[in-house]
């Protein structure tokens, strides 16, 4: 190496402070990944409840499951993420919000949209809002 190499020996990325921008990308890629990750079980969820009765009771007593509903919470934001930064980007390949400032204030919205989706999608899930009724109809028999 010369001695005007300013190149970094030591790239620690995660002391790196990223702008928002930046990682509204990297969490749009995440979702992404996420989503397309949790497709089997979906699919496979929809198969059973569909198929009769038995199905249909054995995944609504899987979903009283405290651990698969923070899944389905996790699912929610990936899916409020998703689509809040698809439509951000969708807006930036139309030349719409490219200045820093309005490209700054847009990636604060997915952010915070994002997240108080997820608020609200887990407060229905989890069954804490005394004025939403719960998820499953209460006709349905379990």
């Amino acid at each position: 190496m010369s001695a005007t190499d300013n190149r970094p020996v030591f790239l620690d990325l995660l002391r790196i402070r990223q702008p928002v921008m930046a990682v509204v990308s990297i969490f749009h890629r995440i979702s992404g990944v996420l989503m397309i990750l949790s497709l089997p079980g979906l699919v496979y969820l929809l198969n059973l409840s569909l198929s009769d009765q038995a199905g249909f009771s054995q995944v609504a007593s899987l979903l009283t499951n405290p651990a698969l509903k923070t899944l389905a919470v996790l699912f929610c934001w990936a899916l409020a993420h998703h689509i809040l930064a698809g439509i951000r980007f969708m807006l930036l390949d139309f030349d719409l919000g490219l200045e820093r400032g309005a490209a700054r204030k847009a990636a604060w919205l997915v952010q915070v949209g994002a997240l108080v989706l997820t608020a609200l999608a887990a407060a229905w899930i989890f069954d804490v809002l005394p004025w939403v009724q719960s998820g499953i109809p209460s006709g349905v028999p379990l």
